[in-house]
């Protein structure tokens, strides 16, 4: 705000500090037009001494649009979404696009207020978690008329673009490797899942498997709230004082995992083998644990970049036909789980 108006500053005001016409401004800070080096480098410095910023709302009213990307997450809290997050924005950063984050907490209203808020700002595009939404949600993504790209999830119709991963196959995955290594009498914990639909579907792959080989799950258990570490040790020693003879723990994600392996080296257990236990995510985090928890990657970086390059590339009109962008998890044995 200029001192002496107590107003925004106008291309009016750059353009009589730095001495050039407004046109000129104009076309400096869209980077538009031919304009030579020394005044191009003249008036942006000249605004940034000023603190001028571009309205772009002005400027979005003739194309509709502003150069922002709705990036839509469950949690902040969880660490797998800030890596998505920091993988989204490393794309963008080579374009004029810039990511704005809602958080829905997994809850279908709250995703509906979300959208109805960021795509009453017109953005470029939108990017957002998980493949199940409400009506409501849907008919917003599909009535936008701008690049939507799902992310985390393939296991299921996109509405535009999906890019991530089959969680149904990597819960089959895993409960293969589980039963190759001779496991039996296994149990399973996780979130409380009727919301959280990507642990729900690796559930699902992970029973499916086992039935398929003659196996049940002997014991299960599911939290929702407070310290996944802490619920990860509670749960571990309820269910092994429960069912003492399961012989393979799997946590639907590797923060309850990481507790449930610390209770079971400080009761004494060996691991991996009289007990295995295997989480999901491979969250890097928990490498300075002191033996490594098997674990599986969600490739939630190559998403992230993937997901951005989708979007940028459909806005420049140079994008593929292909819908979905399935990526492969690979598991990784760690000291968890024994490798014959």
């Amino acid at each position: 705000m200029t001192s002496e108006h107590n107003r925004p500053l106008t291309l009016r005001d750059v353009s009589e500090a730095s001495g050039v016409s407004e046109m000129t401004v104009s076309r400096v800070l869209r980077n538009r037009g031919d304009v030579s080096a020394a005044t191009r480098e003249k008036v942006l410095a000249t605004a940034k001494q000023m603190g001028y910023v571009p309205n772009k709302i002005a400027g979005a009213l003739a194309s509709q649009r502003v150069n922002l990307v709705a990036v839509i997450i469950p949690s902040l809290s969880n660490m797998v979404f800030p890596e998505v997050l920091s993988a989204i924005s490393a794309v963008l950063e080579e374009t004029e696009l810039q990511p704005v984050v809602g958080v829905t907490d997994y809850m279908p209203e709250k995703e509906e207020r979300v959208l109805f808020e960021m795509l009453s700002w017109r953005p470029s595009g939108v990017i957002i978690a998980g493949l199940e939404r409400s009506d409501a949600s849907r008919a917003m993504l599909k009535a936008s008329g701008i690049p939507v790209v799902e992310i985390m999830d393939t296991d299921g119709i996109p509405i535009d673009a999906a890019v991530g991963i089959s969680h149904r196959r990597a819960g089959r995955q895993m409960a293969k490797a589980i039963l190759k290594q001779g496991y039996e009498n296994i149990g399973f914990m996780g979130t409380k899942m009727p919301l959280d639909h990507r642990a729900r579907k690796r559930f699902e792959g992970f029973t499916e498997e086992l039935a398929r080989n003659g196996v049940e799950i002997m014991d299960q258990e599911f939290y929702s709230g407070g310290s996944a570490l802490a619920k990860g040790r509670e749960m571990t020693k309820a269910m092994m004082e429960r069912t003492p003879d399961l012989d393979f723990l799997y946590y639907s994600n590797d923060m309850i995992g990481a507790g449930g392996l610390l209770w079971l080296m400080e009761a004494g257990y060996d691991i991996p083998g009289r007990i295995g236990l295997a989480g999901f995510n491979g969250v890097e985090l928990l490498q300075g644990l002191p033996r490594q928890l098997a674990t599986m990657d969600a490739c939630r970086r190559d998403i992230g970049k993937r997901a951005a390059q989708i979007l940028v590339e459909r806005l420049e009109g140079n994008g593929s036909d292909a819908r979905v962008f399935e990526m492969t998890p690979t598991i990784s044995f760690g000291d968890t789980l024994k490798r014959y």
